[in-house]
C-alpha cells in the first residue's frame, strides 16, 4: 500500500528591521519591507529571532552617527548577521574608507540611502528568498512603518543647495524628482487604504520638478506639470474625495511659495508650513550658503499671513554657527520674536565631518553653543506658549491617534497646527455627552479649553 506524505513547510525567512532618522529615511525602509513582503520574507520584533537583520542608519549629526552605531553594534551582537544602508554607509570614515566597516567590520553589506535594489541583492545572497512573490501578499500601499492614519510621501531624493553645515548632497545626491504620475498614485493608493493625513516630504519640497525643468507629466489620462504648485493642487483635489488632509514638509521659502497659500487658504491643503530657515542674520545665512536672507523672511511670512491669516509657521535653526558674534544671535532672537514662529527648534551647531563649516574661523565654544541654544528655546517656547494660549475657546478640527475604549476615557489627537512626533499635542478630556465615541485615525470636534506647555486640552464636542 502506497503512502502519499504531505510536503514539507519550511518556515519563511525571517528579517529584522530598524529605521533611524528622518521621514525620508522611513519611506526607504517602507520600500525595502514592501519588497521583502512580496518576496515571502517575514519580520522579525527581535535580533535574536531572525534570520538577519537590516539597519537603515541616519548619518547626519553626531548623535545620529552615534545611536546608528550603537544599534549596528547591538544587532550583531544579538544576531550576527547585519545589513547596513541609509545615510551613515554613505559616510567616509579616516584615511577614506567606509565609515561603517571601519567601526564594524564584521557586516554583511552596506549601501548608502535609497538603495533598495542593492539592499534586496544583499539579502538575497545571505539569506535566499523563499519563493516567487504573489502580489496580493502585498498591499497596494506597501508596508507603512507609520499609524494607518497616516503616511509619509516622499516626492524626490537628493539636494542641489550645498549649504555649508550640511552633507546629505554627499550621501543622497543631488536633486532628483520622482514622476508626478507615480506620486500622484501613489498618494491616491494611500488614500484608499485609510490614510487621513499624508505629509509631504523630500530634502527641498519647494524645488520639486527644477531638475527636470519642470517637464508636463500625466496622470488619469491628463497633463500636470513637475512643479510645486500643480502637486499640491492635485493632492489636495485627490485628499478632498477622502476626507484627508495633506501636510508641507522641507519647504524652502522661495517666492513662487507664496503661490502655495491661496490653496491652503481655499483648504486644499493644511495651512502649516515646515520652513528650516536656520538663522536670521544675513552674515551667517551667507557662511551657511543659505538661499534667502532674514529680511525677506520676515516680509514672506508677513505675506503669508496676510493671505491666510490660519497658517502656522514650523521651523528650525542653529545656534552657535562659526563666526557667529553676539550681535548677530541677538539678531536672531529678534527675529523669533517678530516673526512669531509658531513651532521652533534650534540645534546647538554641531561638527560634521567632511562639512565645509568645520573650516571656517572662530568656532563658538561648546558651552556658549548650548548656552545660546537654551535662551533661543526659552524665547521660541514663551512665543509659542502665547500663540497657543490665543487658540483657547476655539473649536477644532482634531486628527485622533490615540482613544482606548472608544475614548471615553479621552484620548490623544492632533490639530491642523500639529505634525506627528515633532509638534504639540491635543489631549482629548472625556466627552461630556455620554453618546460621544471617539476612533483612531478618525475627526472629531473639540473645543480647546487650556494651553498646558507645547499642547492643547480639549473637549470634545
Amino acid at each position: 500500500m502506497s503512502e502519499t506524505l504531505a510536503p514539507s513547510l519550511t518556515a519563511a525567512p525571517k528579517v529584522g528591521f530598524v529605521s533611524l532618522g528622518c521621514p525620508k529615511a522611513l519611506t526607504d525602509s517602507e520600500l525595502i519591507l514592501t519588497q521583502l513582503s512580496a518576496e515571502g520574507y517575514q519580520t522579525s520584533k527581535t535580533f535574536a529571532g531572525a534570520d538577519l537583520v537590516i539597519v537603515n542608519t541616519c548619518g547626519f549629526i553626531d548623535d545620529a552617527v552615534r545611536e546608528s552605531l550603537d544599534t549596528i553594534g547591538e544587532a550583531l551582537a544579538e544576531n550576527g548577521k547585519v545589513i547596513v544602508t541609509g545615510c551613515l554607509g554613505a559616510r567616509e570614515g579616516e584615511g577614506g574608507g567606509n565609515l561603517v566597516r571601519q567601526m564594524h567590520p564584521s557586516v554583511l553589506a552596506v549601501t548608502g540611502p535609497h538603495a533598495t535594489h542593492e539592499v534586496m541583492s544583499a539579502v538575497h545572497e545571505h539569506l535566499p528568498k523563499p519563493h516567487d512573490p504573489f502580489v496580493d501578499l502585498v498591499p497596494p500601499q506597501g508596508i507603512k512603518l507609520t499609524p494607518k492614519h497616516y503616511a509619509y510621501l516622499k516626492i524626490s531624493e537628493g539636494c542641489n543647495h550645498r549649504c555649508t553645515f550640511c552633507i546629505i548632497p554627499s550621501m543622497r545626491g543631488d536633486l532628483v524628482s520622482r514622476p508626478i504620475g507615480d506620486v500622484l498614485t501613489e498618494a491616491r493608493k494611500l488614500f484608499e487604504s485609510g490614510v487621513k493625513e499624508l505629509l509631504v516630504v523630500s530634502q527641498d519640497t519647494s524645488a520639486y520638478g527644477v531638475d527636470v525643468k519642470y517637464r508636463t507629466g500625466f496622470w488619469d489620462g491628463k497633463p500636470v506639470k513637475t512643479r510645486m504648485f500643480d502637486l499640491v493642487r492635485s493632492l489636495g483635489e485627490i485628499a478632498k474625495g477622502y476626507g484627508a488632509w495633506v501636510r508641507l514638509h522641507y519647504v524652502y521659502p522661495y517666492p513662487h511659495v507664496d503661490d502655495i497659500i491661496p490653496l491652503m487658504a481655499e483648504g486644499l491643503c493644511l495651512p502649516y508650513l515646515d520652513v528650516p530657515l536656520q538663522h536670521s542674520h544675513p552674515d551667517v545665512l551667507k557662511r551657511m550658503k543659505r538661499p534667502a536672507s532674514g529680511e525677506k523672511n520676515l516680509e514672506r511670512i508677513a505675506r503669508w499671513r496676510e493671505l491666510c491669516p490660519e497658517i502656522v509657521v514650523r521651523s528650525t535653526f542653529i545656534a552657535g554657527f562659526p563666526g557667529e558674534t553676539e550681535t548677530e544671535f541677538e539678531h536672531l532672537l529678534d527675529f523669533l520674536r517678530e516673526a512669531r514662529i509658531d513651532r521652533a527648534g534650534c540645534f546647538a551647531y554641531s561638527p560634521v565631518p567632511g562639512a565645509t563649516a568645520n573650516a571656517l574661523p572662530d568656532a563658538v565654544p561648546d558651552a556658549l553653543r548650548e548656552e545660546r541654544r537654551a535662551r533661543f528655546m526659552s524665547v521660541a517656547e514663551a512665543v509659542s506658549a502665547d500663540k497657543l494660549r490665543q487658540r483657547v475657546g476655539a473649536t477644532m478640527q482634531v486628527l485622533v491617534d490615540s482613544a482606548p475604549g472608544l475614548g471615553k476615557k479621552g484620548g490623544v489627537g492632533r490639530s491642523y497646527a500639529d505634525a506627528p512626533e515633532i509638534d504639540g499635542v491635543v489631549r482629548l478630556l472625556p466627552p461630556e455627552k455620554i453618546s460621544k465615541t471617539m476612533k483612531v485615525g478618525e475627526f472629531t470636534k473639540a473645543r480647546i479649553v487650556a494651553a498646558q506647555g507645547h499642547d492643547l486640552v480639549a473637549m470634545p464636542v
